[in-house]
């Protein structure tokens, strides 16, 4: 069940950016699970990719060629195309050479995504078969039947829109993203693709990718499990009549990272929000560390504990296994005595110990809400940083079980 996910909200459409949906029956006969993506000739566009060794046959390609000259990206569900070797990396090739060859472009301008099953060999012909519908399909109003189309253990499509007006132009930046389960930053088994029709240098756009990466889709965490196929790409069409930003600076440039955060933020969160029997919504916030890591580091130990996340599907206050993870947590030389937690506003552990003023009325009153709040203030420095995540529920457990059945 999805907390605080609804429908869709108007997803506005790119200029210079299409998007096709076809079904090549992968696991189930009548699906739609392919989708093409075409970009304007002349498109930036820039990808931050997962960190696992044993990354996907399309992750290897994708990274390869997101620097060069990009037309088409293809992707496909219920086949991750990972673990599968030299024969995985020549069946990603083949399907962009097929794609390619069909829109008349060269296969390097070609890019390959895939998530699903870790292991099997990818279904060349049922992919290949869906290609020309998927070209059928093109159109720049299909963001939404996309946002289905990539979806796997996913309840509910996520995507987010935002437009703003800089000297009389409007442009606009639109996001589709997918995940649920096997989430754990650097990146997640999830795949997000954000558009925009402003004009941006593949540098300037590459690190606008990356600041915005680092502030949603890596910190977001469900189950402490970096997938092998987690990609994000940020494409700018250049249709907007603007000129192109060469640096980071600047009143367009700071407008377009605005609205580039926030649809990154939204389309994170909202994975975070379908979480594989996700019951709650859970911010844990990380205050006064002296570093921005220790920061993190506190964050992912509460985040990752399945004590914690097992206590709030069951709505307990259990604070003693929040001080057990934070001081887990690898901080060299961790004063107790000056950490405080809250539950939302409610001071449940104060200088290392049960806060005086804490009942356990208080902390289950907050507990029994979807939408948590768990704030430690380490009393060591400045830094801050937020991590969202989720409970740990039987269902969870019930779809990781028969993912394959």
């Amino acid at each position: 069940m999805a907390v605080g996910l609804g429908p869709l909200s108007t997803l506005h459409p790119v200029p210079g950016f299409e998007l096709g949906i076809a079904s090549a029956g992968i696991k189930r006969p009548g699906r739609k699970d392919v989708v093409v993506m075409r970009c304007a000739e002349g498109s930036s566009v820039a990808g931050v990719f997962t960190l696992n060794a044993f990354c996907a046959a399309p992750v290897i390609l994708a990274k390869k060629r997101a620097s060069g000259s990009v037309r088409y990206l293809l992707t496909n569900t219920g086949n991750a195309n990972a673990g599968t070797g030299e024969p995985g990396l020549q069946n990603a090739m083949r399907t962009c050479a097929s794609l390619a060859d069909l829109a008349g472009v060269d296969e390097s301008e070609v890019l390959p995504f895939s998530t699903g099953v870790i292991g099997e060999p990818l279904p060349v012909e049922k992919i290949e078969g869906a290609l020309q519908a998927a070209l059928d399909n093109l159109s720049e109003n299909n963001w939404a039947d996309a946002a289905t189309g990539i979806m796997t253990t996913d309840t509910l499509p996520k995507g987010a829109s935002r437009q703003f007006t800089h000297e009389g132009v409007t442009v606009t930046v639109t996001g589709i993203s997918k995940g649920a389960g096997m989430i754990k930053p650097n990146m997640a088994t999830m795949l997000g693709y954000i558009a925009t029709d402003a004009k941006v240098a593949q540098g300037v756009l590459q690190d606008l990718l990356r600041d915005a990466a680092n502030k949603s889709f890596n910190r977001i965490t469900i189950d402490g499990d970096t997938s092998t196929n987690d990609c994000c790409m940020l494409i700018a069409t250049g249709q907007a009549a603007l000129p192109e930003i060469t640096q980071a600076s600047g009143a367009l440039f700071a407008a377009l990272k605005q609205a580039v955060f926030e649809v990154c933020m939204e389309v994170a969160q909202a994975i975070v929000r379908d979480g594989e029997g996700a019951t709650k919504f859970v911010t844990v916030q990380v205050n006064g560390g002296a570093t921005h890591q220790e920061c993190l580091d506190v964050g992912y130990a509460v985040a990752h504990s399945p004590l914690i996340k097992t206590a709030l599907f069951a709505s307990d206050p259990n604070w003693g296994r929040i001080l057990a993870a934070v001081g887990r947590a690898g901080v060299a030389q961790l004063d107790v005595s000056k950490i405080d937690v809250f539950l939302g506003d409610v001071c449940i552990a104060s200088k290392g110990c049960r806060a005086a003023t804490y009942t356990e009325e208080q902390g289950a009153a907050v507990m029994a809400e979807e939408e948590i709040t768990i704030r430690i203030e380490l009393g060591r420095g400045t830094c801050s940083e937020t991590i969202w995540t989720t409970d740990l529920s039987h269902e969870y457990v019930k779809i990781n079980a028969e993912y394959r059945t």
